[in-house]
Order: structure tokens, then C-alpha cells, then sequence
């Protein structure tokens, strides 16, 4: 496991967990329960301006609401078997676009945020929905690296890696109460989902193909940490 904090004062990222060699379906697994939902903050001018940044969003961009799965916390058992392979159980809750937009996009996010060396602590009130990405090497290795519409409500213009958000109502969960879905399918809804976007995604024009190295410094934080992850990985697997 590894740490890593890197910014530029404007794009930051932080790695929470590196495993380079990669984790399969199996070595993944979740606890998805309410007790990881946002919760709301004390101050009611904040809960309010969730609104009001989403009305204002909406009227600019083509963004709409629906239900995502928020990150609560992971947990990290490599085991005493040194021939046991390593463990990783992500906590997710619910959350929407909305309260996305409205928290972790919002101009005064940082107003969200409880003073704490816990990440999920520190973000508690805010959406911090579970995204996914992924660093697409084409036969002649080069990186596949799009350009985001203007028109969408995060980092548009944007260049960076095709990804998206597993959807929570693609295995059938639209709240707590309705949901009839197995861990399990959860689990397997984030290897899923990361595959339909890169097929969805991947008509990218030659032009927006360049040296990956400088073009990273320009992404957001979320894709320098993908990135970064990858690079990690390349290095794992030349150093075995």
C-alpha cells in the first residue's frame, strides 16, 4: 500500500491504495450499506446551495440526476499466507449527480470538508460518488486520452482517460429500501461498468493522441492519480 499526495495548485490527486500488479473480480468485494451515504451538513445556507448550484449547472451544461454509489472507505487484507492474494473491500452508500455537483463541485467545496486526518471523516458531508477510468494502450502503445464535450458539468474541455461511474441502477438499486442486489453484483458492476465506458467512449480523433507525460500535468487530479497508478503498475511488471 502507498500514499502518495502530488499538486500544482489547481489539480491534485491522492493515492489512497496502489496495487500494481493489478487486482482481479475476486480479490474485490463490497460492503454497500446506508451507514456510507453523505451526510448532511449542520448548516442549512450549505445544504440549500446544493440546489442552487445545481439549477445553475443545469441551465448551462447537458447534465441530469441520477443515483451513484458514494465511497465510503476501504479496507486492505493481504493475510498471514504469504501465498494468499490481497483483499480489497470498498464501503459504498448512495449518493446523486446532483448532491456531486452540488458538494464536491461546488465553488465553495471546501466549506463542506470536517478538519480530520480521516479521509472519510474529513468528507463526510460531501457526495464523493465512486468513479472509474482506464489507461487504454493501443497496439502500437500509445495511450488512448479523449477530450471532454464542453457542454458536460465536470471539467469540461477537459482532456482525459475514458471513464465514467459503475451505476447503481444498472443492478437494479435506485435507493436502500428497494434494494434487492447482492454485494456481489455491486462488486462486479465497477469491472463491468469500466468496460462499457471505454466502448462507448473510444472515437477519439487523432489529434488529441500525444506524449501522455505532458499531457497528464493538465488533467484532473482523479486522471493524474490514474495515471500515476498505471505507472506504478508498468514498473511492477518490469521489475518481476
Amino acid at each position: 500500500m502507498e500514499e502518495k499526495i502530488s499538486c500544482d495548485g489547481i489539480h491534485e490527486f491522492k493515492l489512497l491504495l496502489s496495487c500494481p500488479s493489478g487486482l482481479s473480480p475476486s480479490q474485490v468485494s463490497v460492503v454497500f450499506n446506508e451507514a456510507y451515504d453523505r451526510i448532511p451538513h449542520p448548516d442549512p445556507f450549505l445544504e440549500e446551495s446544493i440546489f442552487e448550484e445545481w439549477d445553475a449547472r443545469e441551465r448551462l451544461s447537458s447534465i441530469y440526476n441520477r443515483p451513484k454509489f458514494r465511497y465510503g472507505g476501504y479496507t486492505f487484507d493481504v493475510g498471514n499466507d504469504p501465498k494468499q492474494q490481497p483483499h480489497v473491500s470498498l464501503q459504498l452508500g448512495l449518493t446523486d449527480y446532483r448532491d456531486f455537483v452540488g458538494t464536491n463541485l461546488s465553488p465553495i467545496w471546501e466549506r463542506y470538508l470536517v478538519p480530520s486526518e480521516d479521509d472519510c471523516i474529513q468528507c463526510q458531508h460531501t457526495s464523493s460518488p465512486l468513479g472509474n477510468g482506464a489507461v487504454v494502450e493501443t497496439s502500437d502503445k500509445k495511450i488512448l486520452v479523449l477530450q471532454r464535450s464542453n457542454r458536460v458539468g465536470e471539467f469540461p474541455g477537459y482532456f482525459a482517460f475514458p471513464g465514467g461511474n459503475p451505476e447503481p441502477q444498472d443492478v437494479g438499486i435506485v435507493s436502500h429500501e428497494l434494494n434487492q442486489c447482492r454485494n456481489s453484483k455491486v462488486s462486479q458492476e465497477m469491472f463491468d461498468s469500466i468496460v462499457c465506458e471505454v466502448v462507448e467512449e473510444t472515437g477519439a480523433p487523432a489529434n488529441s493522441l500525444t506524449d501522455l507525460d505532458d499531457m497528464a500535468s493538465t488533467m484532473p487530479g482523479c486522471h493524474r492519480g490514474g495515471f500515476a497508478l498505471y505507472k506504478l503498475m508498468l514498473q511492477g511488471a518490469n521489475d518481476s
